[in-house]
């Protein structure tokens, strides 16, 4: 089935057919894998996001369980004072 797709930007144009030139693949070609690769890099940067969203979600859900709020900074008391090994 032939598609077409119309560039009515200059710009658009004249970088697509720099590209093409460049890497030695056709107009079609080089569009193709440019919007491919941008299409990946979008789609890598959302589940990146969300991954790391959802870990914070985890981190509150973790410290609304906790006992006695802790501080990120001060480990001293998960070791023995005596000995400086995890209690």
């Amino acid at each position: 089935m032939n598609q077409q797709l119309n560039i009515k930007n200059a710009e658009a144009r004249a970088l697509a057919d720099a590209l093409a030139t460049l890497i030695g693949e056709s107009l079609t070609e080089a569009v193709t894998v440019a919007l491919r690769e941008r299409l990946e890099r979008e789609q890598r940067a959302r589940a990146r996001e969300a991954r790391i969203a959802r870990l914070l979600e985890l981190g509150r859900e973790i410290r609304a369980h906790m006992r006695e709020p802790v501080s990120s900074a001060d480990h001293g008391a998960l070791y023995d004072p005596e000995t400086g090994l995890p209690a």
